[in-house]
């Protein structure tokens, strides 16, 4: 059995004048400016996502983009370069939450500039872990917890910018996983509306 599974691309065939063209649905999205991060967050993925927000900005620098999120979660660093791009491009960014926005899923979500959520979907804050392999000399370790400290600031920092939250209170939130339902979500500061029509 072959290591690589198969994936189906739906795809979307429009008449032109020179016959049939089979599109990549993400390409039509693309036309649309929507972008979707729809698994773990890491290099490979917010490099897509970046990808099409700086493609998007050299289109058209005031249009709107969409980012459809239903994501665990994943790599801070990573995570933190796909939000630097997000604040740096002047489109207006709306997300959208469909399912889940764990983790770093979730940061990115609330750090839209329009912030909407599906009704059964739901946002999960906490504070970053400590990856596999953590151990080594008491250096090592010692350095390692003041790195994660460090980015426990400033993911707990980006939290309370956008929702309006108290730093005091994302820590308080974040001390454990604490899952908002979507009306507890905009409640919090951490979406804007739950919405019934996409």
């Amino acid at each position: 059995m072959s290591e690589y599974a198969f994936v189906y691309q739906p795809q979307i065939i429009r008449e032109t004048a020179e016959g049939l063209n089979r599109l990549d649905i993400r390409d039509e999205m693309l036309d649309q400016r929507v972008l979707e991060l729809m698994t773990s967050v890491d290099a490979e993925s917010c490099a897509v996502v970046i990808r099409g927000l700086l493609h998007l900005q050299r289109q058209d620098s005031t249009t709107p983009i969409t980012l459809y999120i239903n994501s665990p979660g994943g790599e801070v660093q990573s995570g933190l370069a796909l939000y630097d791009v997000m604040q740096a491009v002047s489109c207006p960014i709306r997300t959208v939450c469909l399912g889940m926005a764990a983790s770093m899923g979730a940061l990115l979500f609330i750090a839209g500039d329009e912030r909407e959520i599906l009704p059964h979907s739901r946002v999960m804050i906490h504070d970053p872990l400590i990856g596999a392999g953590a151990g080594g000399s008491a250096l090592s370790v010692k350095a390692r917890a003041d790195d994660l400290m460090r980015i426990r600031d400033i993911t707990a920092g980006v939290i309370a910018r956008h929702s309006g939250m108290s730093i005091e209170r994302v820590f308080e939130l974040t001390a454990s996983d604490t899952y908002f339902e979507a009306e507890e979500a905009v409640e919090a500061g951490l979406a804007d509306r739950v919405i019934t029509r996409l």
